[in-house]
């Protein structure tokens, strides 16, 4: 590594993105998933307890005066609200302040919220900390993936961003079986139950605050901002106990980076370079995030209605069926995630959005035909949703990747933010109305929006998904602060940034 001094800034050469992403996987690396990823199970155990118990929550005796449609709408509309904010308001600092501070941060929020909502004593209470559980929720997701995506090694970045980001329905699958858990009052008195689940996210995320103390900062980060001698710190630990664990020496690390280091970037440049300079990539950011929320709010919006109302599914019931859905979610991301690193991104983003989509729209033609029941309608969403989820979760590692490392955290907030906001706000005023009237043809029309936006998205991946697997992240998008690479695979000289690139020869 060598240093200059110039007007600017310092000027630094450094090989650490490549030793890095040359690294084989350890156990250091699980340990980075077990402290980062294991929030999302968190945020799916939330949401879905919440809507779970809302009638429980507005039965006499429960301790809270509200209605159950004010927990569904206006605390649902609150912690979307919350989460939009809390990842614009947090990924702006992410970027200035680093990944490890604002990922304790964000979560101590989370933490403080989920347990003063179990307290909860009246309504303006319950309505304040779902509000600022949302906002802690929301500034994980950028702090999060910009972590996990400057620290996992570019051979295994797409699998482990999937996984992770997968996770939430591990969460949702806890909630469904917890709620039905807490709605029994043979086991807890009315007004105690719903508190539990709260407490019990909030003791979890305790837990995973005391793992996180651990994971470090990111050397990308660290080495932009002007402390590289902390993150050569960091990755020579790294690298001595990856090599330590395998009692074999590491695979040479090829390629360096030549950078002005500078302590922040402005607002201007941000726009400037995700709007201006990357505007394919944005429109190909938008069309995902656009595309999952509606195909996602087709269905669950309704699911609980569209089984009791067209199945006769006891009420108390649908809990179950929405676990099997859950698990559905879950394994798409398992399954699928390696595909995304050696298949490509672009076949595999394009072709689980496509494919989710299509199959949604079979199941609105034989669910027009009266071909379905319960069961069969809840194996017909766990086939859309095993490929949904996949393309979901491929989302947030698309716009995670594909932007500059300065920019990193801000451009997942943006399209988290307005992602969260489509699929929170115009998904259930759309969807809410068209699966509760009650009519056949309503709930195929809410099934055709959603599979016909997530198809113009595969669509969209087709044209302008980039091919980002196994590249180094300053490969795919050049940090703002770079002065020159001499990495052996780099973008041409005055190419289009929003190409595809070019995919290594070597696997």
């Amino acid at each position: 590594m060598s240093t200059a001094q110039s007007e600017s800034g310092r000027t630094i050469t450094s090989s650490i993105p490549a030793r890095l992403d040359r690294l084989p996987w350890s156990r250091w690396h699980w340990s980075i998933v077990i402290g980062l990823g294991t929030v999302w199970i968190l945020d799916g155990l939330e949401v879905t307890v919440v809507g779970n118990i809302a009638s429980r929550l507005s039965e006499p005796g429960s301790g809270l005066p509200i209605t159950s449609g004010e927990v569904t709408g206006i605390a649902a509309a609150l912690y979307v609200a919350g989460a939009c904010a809390g990842a614009l308001f947090w990924g702006r600092l992410t970027d200035i302040w680093g990944r490890k501070k604002l990922f304790m941060i964000t979560l101590a929020v989370y933490l403080g919220a989920t347990a003063l909502t179990a307290v909860a004593f009246d309504t303006w209470w319950f309505f304040l900390f779902r509000f600022l559980t949302g906002f802690g929720i929301g500034g994980e997701y950028a702090a999060i993936n910009s972590a996990i995506d400057e620290l996992i090694p570019a051979k295994y970045r797409g699998r482990v961003d999937l996984l992770i980001n997968g996770s939430f329905w591990l969460g949702a699958v806890g909630g469904s079986l917890l709620s039905i858990l807490a709605l029994n009052t043979s086991i807890f008195p009315a007004n105690v139950g719903w508190r539990l689940t709260f407490a019990l996210g909030a003791v979890l995320s305790l837990v995973i605050l005391l793992v996180r103390r651990h994971v470090p900062e990111s050397p990308r980060w660290l080495l932009i901002h002007g402390r590289d001698e902390e993150a050569e710190r960091i990755v020579g630990d790294i690298e001595r106990r990856i090599q330590a664990e395998r009692n074999e020496p590491l695979p040479p690390a090829e390629g360096e980076l030549t950078i002005h280091q500078r302590e922040r970037v402005t607002f201007l440049e941000i726009a400037r370079t995700v709007f201006a300079k990357y505007r394919k990539r944005s429109v190909l950011g938008f069309s995902l995030f656009i595309g999952q929320a509606f195909l996602y709010n087709a269905i669950t919006f309704g699911f609980g209605a569209i089984l009791t109302t067209f199945f006769d599914v006891p009420s108390g019931s649908t809990g179950y069926y929405f676990a099997v859905i859950a698990l559905g979610n879950f394994m798409g991301p398992l399954l699928l995630g390696k595909l995304f690193d050696t298949v490509g991104r672009r076949v595999m983003i394009s072709g689980t959005y496509l494919l989710s989509g299509l199959l949604l729209f079979g199941t609105a033609w034989l669910f027009d035909r009266g071909a379905l029941d319960a069961v069969t309608m809840t194996a017909c969403w766990c086939a859309v949703l095993f490929f949904a989820s996949a393309g979901a979760s491929s989302a947030y590692l698309t716009v995670s990747e594909v932007f500059p490392m300065e920019t990193r955290a801000m451009s997942i907030a943006f399209f988290y933010a307005l992602g969260t906001a489509a699929g929170g706000i115009s998904g259930p005023l759309l969807f809410a109305d068209l699966t509760g009237t009650g009519e056949v043809g309503d709930t195929v029309l809410a099934f055709q929006i959603g599979a016909a936006l997530m198809c113009a998205a595969g669509l969209v991946a087709v044209f302008l998904a980039v091919n980002a697997e196994r590249r180094s992240l300053e490969d795919i998008a050049k940090p703002l602060t770079a002065a020159a690479s001499k990495a052996k695979a780099k973008t041409r000289a005055g190419a289009d940034p929003d190409a595809g690139g070019s995919k290594p020869a070597t696997a």
